[in-house]
């Protein structure tokens, strides 16, 4: 009867060995992340390359200062422009006071089993499509009303609010809480601890999460179409009244037999997308001077 005997862990060659599957397996993986950070790269590459090549050469003055054609005369996109920035607006001063108190409360007041049932809450409310909260605001407040830039906003700031609430809530929870300590340890009330200390100290984190959500917002299409969609090609300030907007006028000229407005809609598109890398790197920078202003303290 033949006796196997157990490896000798102090075997050159199995250690040779084992090291070098390892290394094999490494530089593997160390392969399909390089080359799946090419392919994000590449892909990005190849959207912006789409845009600029279909849609640069309709930037110019007029593009930006002028309506929406009527009768094939040349157009823009200003009361497009001008919509969607009152929109994104109103929607701002909706969601985000809302979502910091939201913020705050979880993060500074609510106990352990409150805080994680908001999360969740939070959580599955960032998950819903955007043309549920759409069709949920028709229902809601459209039918009967008509459509109008109020409404708009306000399925934007329904999206918007979940995504700025747990970003806060998620910097305030890496704010030291020896700061809390130190400051309700001399007295100073709750509140005025959160308003002096913490918020300024998480000021950067919450610009960077804020600064992202309206990237998002700004391009959203779904909501806007059951909200403020059927609107004049004409530069309005009335949010009672339904707004052109950025999105849908990307929509509806892409859907356009007419090559020129197609081409308008590459030109729109490629503002859009440029909107959003400029609020990206805006995150960027606030999360970037944030961070080396704590490396420096």
């Amino acid at each position: 009867m033949s006796v196997v005997s157990a490896p000798d862990p102090y075997d050159i060659t199995v250690r040779s060995s084992g090291l070098r599957r390892r290394k094999v397996v490494e530089r593997i993986f160390g392969i399909a992340a390089i080359l799946s950070a090419v392919l994000a790269c590449a892909i990005l590459a190849v959207v912006l390359g789409t845009l600029v090549y279909k849609g640069f050469s309709q930037l110019d003055l007029t593009f930006f200062t002028k309506p929406r054609p009527l009768f094939g005369e040349k157009g823009g996109i200003a009361d497009a422009l001008i919509g969607s920035a009152i929109i994104v607006g109103m929607a701002m001063l909706i969601a985000i006071p809302v979502s910091v108190l939201v913020a705050i409360y979880m993060s500074e007041y609510a106990g352990p089993r409150i805080s994680r049932g908001l999360r969740i809450v939070l959580d599955v409310l960032n998950g819903v499509p955007a043309i549920v909260v759409g069709i949920f605001v028709f229902g809601l407040l459209v039918v009967g009303h008509g459509q109008s830039a109020v409404f708009g906003a306000f399925a934007l700031a329904i999206l918007m609010l979940p995504m700025v609430a747990r970003s806060t809530q998620e910097i305030l929870q890496v704010v030291p809480q020896s700061l809390r300590h130190a400051s309700l340890a001399l007295g100073v009330t709750r509140w005025r601890t959160t308003w002096n200390i913490i918020l300024p100290a998480a000021i950067g984190g919450i610009l960077t999460g804020v600064v992202i959500s309206v990237a998002r917002i700004a391009g959203e299409t779904a909501p806007l179409l059951f909200t403020t969609s059927i609107a004049a090609n004409a530069i309005s300030f009335n949010i009672h009244q339904a707004l052109p907007t950025l999105p849908v006028t990307i929509l509806s000229d892409s859907e356009s037999p007419d090559p020129g407005e197609q081409a308008d809609a590459w030109a729109a598109a490629l503002v859009l997308i440029a909107f959003v890398l400029v609020m990206n790197v805006l995150a960027k920078y606030f999360a970037g001077r944030k961070r080396r202003q704590l490396e420096g303290s």
